[in-house]
């Protein structure tokens, strides 16, 4: 997974979607980091790519745990419960495994919403909208697994205070976590831009993603390291 794209389809999006960045921090956004999606082996199936797209995230998308969001006239909101990664410094060009794992401060839970406000089957033009990204929650960051070690984490979604998944492998669906950031590391390079320390990675939803099509609670554990809320009003 080198990250420099051979794709037309992902060259074309990514130029777009980093113009569509420079404008909102031109506006006064404060760069928060990135995000993953589409990294499940069907997804990447589906959309012909080998490795997840990539998406900015600012700190005006950011939500408090526990807060209510209204969701009212989006397309299709749909809520993503993901592990969340935090550098610790800058992560140089051509990053291999070893220096992207160096460069992990943290990990944490977090909770992404997203609405597929079109259908999701044109790689440029997912690109383009910023993989779909709306808001996101970050819960605490655990200093003592930096490096991105997952060992004896368990992830639990609860909607509505019943259990809806759980997982005891939170990269089973989206692929091995330092891997994950070294894409995103070396994406950027190749793009004449760089993953800095202090900046953070959603690296997609540990289960299928949650549909939202009535007012609801989502609950979501990532133990023993943290646990968040979000609750979505349609």
């Amino acid at each position: 997974m080198t990250g420099v794209p051979q794709d037309p389809r992902i060259v074309a999006g990514m130029e777009r979607q980093l113009e569509l960045r420079r404008k909102r921090l031109a506006a006064g956004a404060a760069s928060l980091g990135w995000k993953l999606g589409f990294g499940t082996a069907a997804a990447m199936e589906r959309l012909r790519i080998d490795a997840p797209l990539v998406g900015f995230l600012v700190d005006r998308a950011v939500v408090e745990a526990g807060s209510v969001v209204s969701v009212a006239g989006w397309t299709r909101p749909v809520v993503e419960p993901e592990v969340a990664v935090t550098m610790g410094m800058d992560v140089p060009v051509a990053a291999d495994r070893e220096s992207v794992r160096q460069a992990i401060a943290a990990i944490g839970p977090a909770i992404e919403l997203a609405d597929l406000s079109f259908p999701p089957d044109d790689v440029e033009e997912i690109l383009a909208a910023d993989v779909f990204q709306r808001h996101v929650v970050l819960g605490r960051f655990d200093e003592t697994r930096a490096g991105g070690s997952l060992d004896g984490l368990v992830g639990r979604v609860d909607r509505d205070g019943s259990l809806l998944a759980t997982t005891d492998d939170p990269q089973a669906a989206t692929g091995d976590l330092v891997d994950n950031v070294m894409h995103v590391a070396n994406l950027l390079a190749s793009l004449g831009e760089t993953l800095r320390a202090g900046e953070v990675i959603i690296t997609g939803s540990i289960v299928p993603p949650i549909d939202i099509d009535r007012s609801t609670e989502i609950r979501y554990a990532l133990d023993p390291i943290d646990t968040i809320t979000l609750e979505l009003a349609s």
